[in-house]
């Protein structure tokens, strides 16, 4: 037996020598692949952060102690060794334990963490809470190079500076060209920055330069001036200092004994403290540490050789998506592609490798990046934008303000819209309708497939305004692609089948469903008729109305929210041009949706076949109530 089947609780760490450290960190890093392995999941960040996670713990006494994690991908070892051990083989698996933390699942995960950069400023309202309480407890912030991108974490660092609180930030360095500063010169300055011994000589020194008889102010000055340009040179953390921050590091954070000989010195520390610890993604497990992008976040692989497990199927949408914006940008050399930080995840590695000079990686800042597209097509460009749907979230402001209400031509193309599986709640792309439909001057709409998809982006690049376009990320239908692009009729959408008793209404990939519904419905000699909206906005009234008048029964379909979706918007506009007779069922999601499979997700919320025919049957149903004595319901029987 293993020692990690001894540790119950980070209190169980606190009596293990280095030695047996060393070993318990070998059997996490087996058990994390093992488990990643066969669920898939954020394997390099976790690997990079174990010895960190283990100082953390032996160090800082959680719960009592608040230990927030930025992002919150990297806390596989933290949930190990937390009393979660049992259920690590659920992991990121439908009812399982969550990827992220989540406050339900532990009395130690104090913040739920899915977007990047937020965890400075929850950690400073702890501890302003804790100041304010009169509590006495250390609250850390651990936080990767990649997140201090996200300009929220810097608004955090300016509060926490200026305030003067203790608050203990990590800075995890697993990517920054900073590594060469690991080493003798950085481990003396640690060194000397850590010892208690310090602060006092330097305070002796200050004080016995100052009592020369007139020119000690002006030598302590001068001494002052002296050291700070010696440190801005030797010291790369001295921008932490100038905002109010203690600066310990660069610091080997693979090395166990230094990591807690620091972190108890930034727990003595008064104020705010930030540690710089210097990880190796993938750190332990050769495929990762030689490709830590792929292994960021991975699927299913053979733990072996490290290699990902490959299921044939047709290209995703991403996958569409990025190879029609490179041909389109062959076309028109004023196409230019932004992302945030996700040139992979959202396809847009392509583009950039064609046209490295039009493509913009801009990191984590998802509201720059949105601005500066509008600078940019004010500039006589034609931006895209690709960022996934659940990080719009986070420039709902530069959307409606900077490109919206100025009418710039950017293109806004959002991935990962509806549910996407295993990574669950924070990652679900199911607010965009509801947050951009609300927005005047956008055009707004949701291919049906991968073909259509990139007709509509063709269409996209062409409109003179600001246009957004939202598709999931899975794979496509496998339909074949059109050898030459068109444009789609402005807010008008399509007609897939005609029907007289009930028109399903659909938007995006739903329509498929919808029609493998109205087939079912068919064998039941009930006439529906299937609509690809295509079009949220403008939407395409004329035709709901036509059906909503001919059928009095529609059933709305959307891999969305029902408050404020596509749903909502039909329902407006029968109550706008007073259909009051028309019965409506909408399908969608009422709440928070948890993690799991796209399938079982999506039928657990009645977006299947079988949940829109119940749906359409329900309704049939409803009027046949209501016709009765008013001479039935006349049901169109069909041949089969």
């Amino acid at each position: 037996m293993g020692l990690l089947e001894n540790i119950h609780e980070p209190s169980d760490l606190r009596s293990l020598s280095m030695a047996e450290l060393k070993e318990l960190a070998g059997e996490i890093r087996q058990e994390m692949i093992t488990v990643v392995a066969a669920n898939g999941g954020h394997l390099a960040p976790n690997l990079g952060v174990v010895e960190l996670t283990l100082a953390l713990h032996r160090v800082f006494k959680s719960p009592s102690d608040k230990i927030i994690w930025d992002v919150g991908h990297q806390t596989y070892i933290h949930k190990l060794i937390t009393g979660r051990k049992g259920l690590f083989k659920t992991l990121r698996q439908y009812k399982g334990l969550s990827g992220f933390p989540k406050r339900s699942e532990s009395e130690h995960d104090f913040f739920e963490t899915g977007h990047s950069s937020t965890s400075i400023s929850a950690a400073v309202g702890y501890a302003q809470a804790r100041d304010v309480l009169k509590e006495h407890h250390d609250v850390v912030a651990v936080i990767g190079d990649g997140a201090m991108t996200g300009g929220m974490a810097y608004e955090a660092l300016n509060y926490a500076g200026q305030s003067g609180m203790h608050v203990i930030v990590i800075l995890n360095d697993n990517e920054m060209s900073i590594a060469p500063n690991v080493g003798a010169i950085s481990s003396y300055l640690t060194r000397l920055r850590t010892d208690p011994r310090y602060d006092k000589r330097k305070s002796d020194v200050e004080y016995l330069l100052k009592r020369i008889p007139g020119i000690g102010d002006k030598v302590a000055k001068a001494a002052e001036k002296a050291k700070d340009g010696l440190k801005y040179l030797l010291v790369p953390g001295m921008w932490f200092e100038e905002l109010g921050f203690t600066y310990l590091g660069p610091i080997d954070g693979h090395d166990q004994v230094m990591m807690e000989q620091v972190l108890e010195q930034a727990k003595q520390k008064r104020g705010p403290v930030l540690v710089h610890v210097v990880t190796r993604k993938g750190k332990g497990y050769a495929p990762a540490e030689e490709n830590p992008d792929v292994f960021h976040g991975v699927g299913p692989f053979n733990p072996e050789t490290g290699e990902v497990h490959k299921r044939k199927a047709p290209p995703t949408y991403t996958q569409v998506f990025g190879e029609t914006l490179s041909a389109l940008g062959r076309e028109n050399e004023k196409i230019v592609a932004i992302t945030a930080a996700m040139p992979g995840g959202t396809g847009l590695n392509l583009f950039a490798r064609e046209f490295p000079e039009r493509f913009f990686d801009v990191g984590i800042a998802e509201q720059h990046a949105v601005t500066f597209a509008a600078g940019l097509a004010f500039g006589g460009l034609k931006p895209v934008v690709a960022i996934y749907s659940t990080f719009y979230q986070r420039a709902y402001d530069q959307v409606l303000h900077d490109v919206c209400l100025q009418g710039a031509p950017v293109v806004l193309a959002i991935d990962r819209a509806g549910v996407v599986g295993d990574d669950g709640p924070t990652h679900h792309g199911v607010f965009d309708i509801s947050f951009l439909r609300a927005i005047p001057n956008l055009v707004f709409m949701a291919p049906k497939d991968e073909n259509e998809l990139r007709h509509m982006l063709h269409t996209a690049v062409r409109l003179d305004g600001p246009v957004a376009l939202r598709y999931p990320r899975s794979a496509g239908q496998g339909v074949s692609l059109d050898p030459v692009l068109k444009d789609v009729p402005l807010g008008k959408g399509e007609v897939l089948k005609e029907g007289r008793d009930v028109a399903i209404l659909a938007i995006g990939p739903m329509a498929y469903p919808s029609l493998a519904a109205a087939q079912e419905l068919r064998l039941k000699g009930i006439d529906a008729a299937v609509i690809n909206l295509r079009f949220i906005q403008p939407l395409d009234t004329e035709l709901v109305l036509r059906f909503a008048r001919l059928t009095k029964r529609l059933v709305t379909v959307e891999d969305h929210m029902l408050s404020g979706g596509m749903g909502s918007a039909v329902l407006e506009q029968l109550a706008d041009h007073g259909l009051t007779d028309v019965a409506v069922e909408r399908l969608g999601y009422r709440d928070y949706v948890d993690q799991g499979p796209i399938p079982v997700l999506q039928q657990n919320h009645g977006l299947s076949a079988k949940g829109i025919m119940a749906a359409a049957e329900r309704l049939l149903h409803r009027g046949s109530q209501a016709a009765q004595g008013r001479g039935g319901l006349a049901i169109h029987k069909l041949k089969a």
